[in-house]
């Protein structure tokens, strides 16, 4: 019987010959179970398909053993039927083939290294069989590359390797080109290798499992990055809406101070316009008097009556009205164009502070510290000194960039943010993420970053730069340079010069001070954990003593 005739008896679904077969409405047979079990998966959709042609069903047919065809499969059997191959047993082009098998090839179930031969499952126990030596045949999954074991040279099976080359050879290598070199068999080498391979594969999860902790805390911190970020998203769309809410009850209490006033001035006004419309009433009827009494001919009853019609009421002083058309609330808008010229420079000021600090967001792990001064200018911020903060003594010129340390007083206004004891002041600017500036000397100065709450009014240790938790000090004078936080001194030795560079790693939690000429000198470097944004600070020790923040972009 040809091999369509075998497939014809064939189920389609577990691919072996019918059992128990059954026909569905579609005219496709199969067997029960196969088709049982394939309906059972069907039967959430409470769709039934059929496995060949897809004809669906909307209720599950009644199946019925098919007799007459579970007859002629069994009389089939007993002239030789059998299963006929699936299409998924034969090798395809990115199959290893059977060797033994002739015409449509059957995939190989086992590769021979001795016999350098792939057999399908029938042919491997005709292989075992045949073998006298079989047990002692490799046998390896499938595999192409066998003819890769045959010495090109001697036609051999490559059974040994050579240390010395690296490479698989024969026996009669052995005794030839690579006589006299490191030579142990192939299995010796695999062993040994073998061994390496583990500590290899041992590193590898090593490394996997570090780089899967690594992979779960970089989870977290895209977790912590945008619960943050939208925890500062809400918290200042909160401010902003805080401010636009004060600017709308600040112009509706102008609004409503204008109008108060405004009926206060008007009621005043018709007030004292009523005043002098009543007096002019007056003044006419006592005319019309006097004209009557004018043309009196009787002289006596005209000197009777003219006392008391002459005599005249006073009259309302009206010398203080000063017409001023249009300008009466000139000054109100003036006042709140101030207000708002200054609302304007104190946004546009702070604006780019507050843009550089979610610029300068680094959630990434530390990167390398700069080395060369190139490297350090790529972090360089251009920073001014805050007039606010300046203690009177010191003048503030450049462009807020220079302090002076001067004899007399300046006229600076008071503020709470002032420096009331020492001559110190710091920068308008915060300071977070990298930040680098460098600061020109004479004298006396101690070049400082502080917190913004550190004590200003008096002399205590509290106000004094590097004398304190809230800040830390290089003194620079022409003998010696000292560090202090804390109250601590710590001397620190290096070139001399004046011009010192600073360099924060606000998130690394890295304050360096270097002494910088033609190269940088690291003179201290801090190790800790800032909890706020910093500002650079200067305190100038005595009268004539300068500072002055370099531009250097």
């Amino acid at each position: 019987m040809n091999q369509m005739d075998q497939t014809k008896f064939c189920c389609s679904v577990c691919l072996d010959l019918l059992k128990d077969p059954v026909t569905i409405p579609c005219g496709h047979s199969y067997c029960m179970n196969c088709i049982k079990s394939f309906w059972d998966e069907e039967e959430k959709k409470k769709i039934y398909s059929c496995p060949q042609c897809r004809q669906t069903f909307t209720a599950r047919p009644v199946l019925e053993k098919s007799t007459m065809l579970a007859d002629l499969v069994e009389e089939l059997k007993k002239t030789g039927l059998q299963a006929a191959p699936a299409d998924h047993c034969y090798a395809g082009p990115e199959d290893v083939a059977c060797d033994v098998c002739t015409g449509r090839k059957m995939k190989a179930f086992k590769s021979c290294l001795v016999c350098l031969a792939s057999y399908c499952e029938k042919h491997l126990q005709s292989h075992n069989i045949v073998a006298d030596s079989f047990k002692k045949h490799k046998l390896v999954e499938p595999s192409k590359k066998l003819q890769e074991n045959i010495c090109s040279r001697h036609d051999e099976v490559k059974m040994m390797f050579c240390r010395t080359d690296q490479q698989s050879i024969c026996y009669l290598c052995s005794v030839d080109e690579h006589k006299g070199h490191d030579t142990v068999s192939a299995a010796a080498e695999r062993t040994e290798r073998q061994g390496e391979l583990e500590v290899s594969r041992q590193n590898i999860q090593q490394r996997i499992q570090d780089r899967e902790k690594d992979v779960k805390l970089l989870q977290q911190e895209v977790e912590a990055i945008n619960q943050s970020a939208d925890q500062t998203v809400e918290h200042s769309e909160k401010i902003f809406t805080e401010l636009i809410h004060l600017i709308q009850k600040r112009s509706s209490d102008v609004k409503q101070q204008i109008r108060s006033q405004q009926g206060t001035e008007v009621s005043r006004v018709k007030e004292l316009q009523e005043k002098l419309e009543q007096e002019i009433t007056e003044l006419k009827r006592k005319d019309a008097e006097l004209k009557q009494l004018s043309h009196t001919e009787d002289h006596i009853q005209f000197l009777h009556n003219y006392p008391s019609l002459s005599a005249l009421s006073e009259s309302t002083d009206s010398s203080s009205i000063n017409i001023r058309p249009l300008s009466y609330f000139e000054d109100v808008t003036a006042a709140v164009s101030e207000v708002r010229d200054k609302l304007q420079d104190i946004l546009r000021e702070e604006w780019k502070n507050i843009s550089l600090t979610v610029t300068e967001v680094d959630v990434l792990l530390p990167q390398p510290q700069p080395k060369t001064r190139a490297e350090f200018l790529k972090y360089s911020r251009e920073i001014t000194l805050d007039p606010n903060t300046a203690n009177k003594w010191l003048l503030l010129s450049e462009g807020n960039r220079k302090a002076t340390a001067m004899k007399q007083q300046q006229s600076y206004s008071d503020h709470p943010d002032r420096f009331t004891g020492w001559q110190q002041v710091l920068s308008r600017e915060s300071l977070t993420g990298r930040c680098y500036w460098e600061v020109e000397w004479r004298g006396g100065v101690s070049v400082a970053v502080a917190y913004k709450n550190i004590s200003k009014a008096g002399n205590s240790d509290e106000c004094t730069f590097g004398h304190n938790y809230k800040s830390w000090s290089l003194y620079c004078n022409n003998n010696s340079f000292t560090c202090w936080y804390n109250n601590i001194k710590t001397p620190v030795s290096g070139p001399r010069s004046s011009r010192v560079g600073v360099y924060l790693d606000h998130r690394a939690g890295i304050l360096s001070f270097y002494s910088v000429s033609e190269t940088m000198t690291l003179l201290h470097r801090v190790q800790t954990t800032f909890t706020q944004p910093l500002y650079a600070g200067l305190w100038l020790h005595y009268y004539g003593d300068t500072a002055e923040l370099i531009k250097l972009k």
